[in-house]
């Protein structure tokens, strides 16, 4: 891997590191204002807490591409996989564990978020520039806005299952 990949892919873990952390408080923050709902966790479900990981991961991808990623055809391929991988770890990891051992535990549920920030970062340079098969990177960036709306509208208008069931309030969505 070449330095300028490396080092982007340590600021990108210390951003959504950052930012996620921030986005945790922002909407209490902010007086619970809507438009910060969209990008900020708004209850302690499991699905805003993989908000809290996909706002910094998609926003890191555009100002990265500008710099790194014009120059790897797979760019948004492997931001793809990668979103896609913290987004399925979040839950299994947070259910795996709650379900095996039957507790929560305040500090373990925060060090799901930089275990799997982590793991995005080491899995996408582990592949990045490795000239994979990617069909349509234009169709990945689709999918990545997909979700981005699928997050917008889901704050506001949550199916009630489980994933995005406030555990403390037992509420669902923006209250």
């Amino acid at each position: 891997m070449d330095k300028k990949l490396r080092n982007s892919q340590i600021v990108g873990f210390i951003f959504t590191a950052a930012v996620g952390t921030l986005l945790h408080f922002l909407y209490d923050w902010s007086g619970a204002n809507p438009i910060i709902a969209l990008i900020s966790g708004v209850n302690e479900s499991t699905w805003e807490h993989m908000k809290l990981l996909f706002v910094p991961l998609f926003v890191f991808a555009l100002i990265e591409y500008r710099f790194i990623g014009k120059s790897h055809e797979d760019y948004w391929c492997i931001k793809l996989t990668g979103t896609l991988l913290g987004l399925l770890l979040i839950p299994a990891l947070y259910y795996g564990y709650t379900g095996a051992f039957g507790v929560s535990v305040d500090w373990f549920n925060i060090s799901i978020f930089y275990i799997t920030d982590a793991a995005v970062f080491l899995w996408e340079s582990a592949h990045t520039g490795r000239r994979e098969t990617c069909l349509s990177p234009k169709l990945c960036f689709a999918v990545l806005i997909i979700i981005a709306i699928a997050f917008a509208v889901f704050t506001f208008a949550p199916p009630h299952i489980p994933l995005f069931r406030d555990p403390i309030t037992l509420k669902y969505g923006r209250v």
